[in-house]
């Protein structure tokens, strides 16, 4: 009788344990989801803000059409991409034709009377500091999660519950990484 008190204790300890180690890995996606979520929200924000600063530069610099177009391109890219890796890669164009952008904002002067610019210019600036703590933010969650799969015991149980090592949001060179200079 108390052998079998004893092996009916181990398996509720043992269910116990299995059941935490589920309910933790769950926990882990869902705050992976979560960060993702908020990358994608920074990445829309910088998509919707980057065609008023488009427009206010472009009314004074209609010559520059291929810099207006090399930034819309890229936007259209970013926001057609998926995955965490193919927004990562789509990530690459929008700082490059923002600084091409910068470029031909700076040789028309006028832009420095015009309003709307300094108000944009900070936005993006502040706009570049939350996706980059987003950024941040994802990748540390998703960090959390992958230990939480890799290592013993939760790497035993991961891949029988159908958990998958999260992928990083890295940028690959440091032209990527840095984020877009827009000055006027």
């Amino acid at each position: 009788m108390a052998a079998l008190a004893i092996i009916a204790a181990v398996i509720v300890l043992a269910a116990a344990f299995v059941i935490g180690l589920y309910n933790g890995m769950v926990k882990g996606r869902n705050l992976v989801e979560e960060a993702w979520s908020g990358v994608s929200i920074q990445l829309k924000r910088r998509h919707d803000l980057v065609p008023n600063l488009v427009s206010t530069v472009q009314g004074y610099a209609a010559h520059e059409r291929g810099v207006y177009e090399a930034v819309t391109q890229a936007r259209a890219a970013s926001l057609g991409a998926s995955g965490v890796q193919g927004v990562a890669e789509a990530e690459t164009g929008p700082p490059a034709a923002l600084g091409r952008l910068a470029a031909a904002a700076e040789a028309h002067p006028q832009l420095q009377a015009d309003a709307n610019r300094p108000r944009l210019q900070d936005n993006l600036a502040a706009l570049e500091d939350e996706l980059q703590m987003a950024r941040r933010y994802y990748n540390g969650t998703a960090r959390d999660q992958n230990n939480r799969i890799q290592q013993f015991p939760g790497n035993i149980f991961a891949s029988a519950f159908g958990f998958r090592k999260v992928e990083y949001f890295e940028l690959d060179s440091e032209a990527e990484k840095a984020a877009p200079k827009v000055s006027f």
